[in-house]
């Protein structure tokens, strides 16, 4: 009876609704349907406006774009669902890839070899970040600005400020540049190892004790730590895993740039961060999901290339970037007043 009445009420409640308020519950439980919205849109706007941009060939340009970010945005979104911020997945990926690219130059290592310590060194990167959070207690913006400019310095440093072309390394660091065409549409297996990637983590986020424990830290810690969650051992565990996904990224990098430069992606930091934003990800963590920021990676790139195809100043795309964040930012808090 009491569950009748308690069903009843609820539908009541829901009648009671204006549009406005429906729209907002629904993004609540599903964020990434608005960026799939303006993800359409954008699709829709950039056609009408230059006929060249759905075609088979563009659409396997945009996507070769989209594979570095999306996978920085891989980590970066981890690392967000804990409430935290991760500002030296640019200099984390940059160091690793010229490592892994001065060991290898000229037979000088294996190219298997050099991976696995370029892989091994952004893993370990992403260690000292998760140290520096859960152990001497300091913010994860404050930590993660900081080894922005060591990382980088260390790059710089260690490379010279040199780049290392493509005929220089073992194929196996070019290899994700490779790939295979469907006529006029062709994929790379940087490509293939983003998705992949994707796969594997929404997976474990969704379906193991791990991915629940991830998004109930960024929930509340505090009340997570007293309910026996290990709290720290997970912060840890995920600024860990995110750098070692940003060596996978180094390696998908050298295959889409056919080389290994210090200067790489400069706006990195700012495209996985706003990817992840725009994607549905809660900047006060605890809520989002891994489709929203592949799609969030798809916009970001989508309205770069777009407006270089319009033939829009590069300084016009940077403003597109940062209004698009304002905008997110924007809707996740108003998402986040859903009365529950």
């Amino acid at each position: 009876m009491s569950s009748t009445t308690g069903s009843a009420a609820a539908e009541f409640a829901r009648r009671q609704q204006s549009p406005l308020q429906r729209v907002q519950g629904l993004l609540h439980k599903r964020p990434w349907l608005s960026p799939l919205f303006l993800l359409f849109v954008a699709f829709l706007a950039f056609f009408i406006a230059t006929p060249t941009f759905l075609t088979p060939s563009s659409m396997g340009i945009l996507l070769q774009q989209t594979a570095v970010v999306a996978a920085l945005a891989v980590g970066q979104t981890i690392v967000i669902l804990t409430a935290g911020i991760d500002l030296s997945v640019g200099a984390i990926m940059v160091l690793s890839m010229m490592v892994m690219a001065s060991l290898a130059r000229d037979g000088g290592m294996p190219g298997l070899l050099a991976l696995l310590i370029g892989v091994a060194l952004a893993t370990l990167a992403g260690l000292v970040n998760g140290l520096l959070v859960t152990r001497i207690n300091l913010p994860p913006f404050i930590v993660t600005l900081g080894t922005l400019s060591i990382f980088t310095a260390i790059a710089l440093l260690y490379s010279g400020g040199e780049s290392i072309q493509a005929e220089h390394l073992p194929r196996l660091l070019n290899f994700l540049g490779e790939g295979f065409g469907i006529g006029s549409f062709r994929l790379t297996w940087g490509i293939v190892v983003v998705v992949l990637m994707y796969a594997v983590m929404a997976f474990v986020l969704s379906q193991t004790a791990w991915g629940r424990y991830v998004y109930a830290v960024g929930d509340d810690a505090e009340s997570s730590r007293l309910s026996g969650v290990p709290s720290r051992r997970i912060l840890l565990g995920v600024y860990t895993v995110a750098g070692l996904i940003y060596g996978l990224a180094a390696w998908i990098l050298i295959g889409r740039a056919g080389a290994a430069t210090p200067n790489a992606v400069p706006d990195a930091n700012l495209a996985s961060i706003t990817a992840v934003v725009i994607g549905g990800t809660s900047l006060f963590g605890g809520r989002g999901r891994l489709i929203g920021t592949l799609i969030g990676a798809l916009i970001v790139q989508t309205f770069s290339f777009g407006l270089s195809q319009l033939g829009v100043n590069q300084q016009w795309r940077y403003l597109a970037t940062g209004v698009l964040v304002v905008v997110a930012v924007a809707i996740d808090q108003w998402i986040r007043k859903v009365k529950a």
